[in-house]
């Protein structure tokens, strides 16, 4: 996990996506362990309470779970609630804005597929 201190997006959230990427990569699998606060804070040098409020995000949403004296843990069905999450986030940033400009173009729903189509392929 990379964090960069000059983007918009604060460091808590990074540290939030981080841990996400790491669950939806499986290099944090389900019931295992993730790194403790103080891991957090010295292995990217930010302070310790910054790196709880970004775990805190994802123990609020299910996806972190905390065994009292002994760690945070990936909760079991982290992976799909995060795909869930991330697929309807795609749609909003994405695919919503995509529609808008495309019916603004009167670019018709083949044209629009076909046009989807060809980028993967690409």
């Amino acid at each position: 996990m990379k964090l960069n201190f000059e983007d918009e997006k604060p460091i808590f959230m990074q540290i939030a996506e981080g841990v996400e990427d790491a669950i939806l990569t499986e290099a944090f699998q389900e019931e295992g362990q993730i790194p403790s606060i103080t891991e957090f804070s010295v292995t990217y040098k930010i302070n310790p309470a910054t790196a709880l409020k970004g775990i805190n995000m994802l123990v609020e949403e299910g996806i972190v779970y905390k065994k009292r004296g002994v760690g945070m843990f990936v909760a079991v069905g982290a992976v799909e609630k995060l795909r869930q999450k991330r697929k309807d986030q795609f749609f909003e940033h994405y695919i919503s804005g995509m529609i808008e400009e495309a019916k603004r173009l009167n670019i018709s729903d083949e044209e629009l597929l076909g046009m989807i189509e060809r980028g993967f392929r690409k």
